[in-house]
């Protein structure tokens, strides 16, 4: 079972599909990786050898940022806005969305199930 960045590789996949179980690498990123290493892409992530292994861990190593410290870069940037108070900082810290979607109507996976209003009660419908 190869690991990479700290996440282990899943069996029977492309080593191109394999490589975006990693946080940070998408199918872009993962050919580039591939063949920056000179491996086959196309290949079973089983059937890789481990001096293969050491060549990709190498390459995402050095040019690409995954997981903990890019997790930790997106935290930092999202913390930084807030501490401003700018309008996208204030959308984070009310958990709306901050790139101008509408919130009249959908935006539920970012304000959560909808909260019953008491007191209000549904218009009798006409027909």
């Amino acid at each position: 079972m190869a690991r990479i960045a700290g996440v282990d590789l899943p069996h029977k996949k492309r080593l191109e599909i394999a490589l975006t179980y990693i946080f940070g690498i998408g199918r872009s990123s993962a050919l580039k990786i591939c063949l920056a290493a000179g491996v086959d892409p196309g290949r079973s992530s089983d059937d890789v050898t481990d001096d293969e292994i050491q060549k990709i861990r190498r390459e995402i190593d050095t040019n690409y940022k995954v997981e903990g410290d890019l997790r930790r870069d997106m935290s930092g940037n999202i913390k930084r806005l807030v501490d401003l108070g700018c309008y996208r900082g204030l959308r984070h810290r009310r958990n709306l969305p901050a790139r101008g979607q509408r919130t009249h109507t959908n935006a539920r996976t970012r304000k959560g199930p909808r909260k019953a209003i008491a007191g209000k009660k549904q218009a009798p419908s006409k027909g």
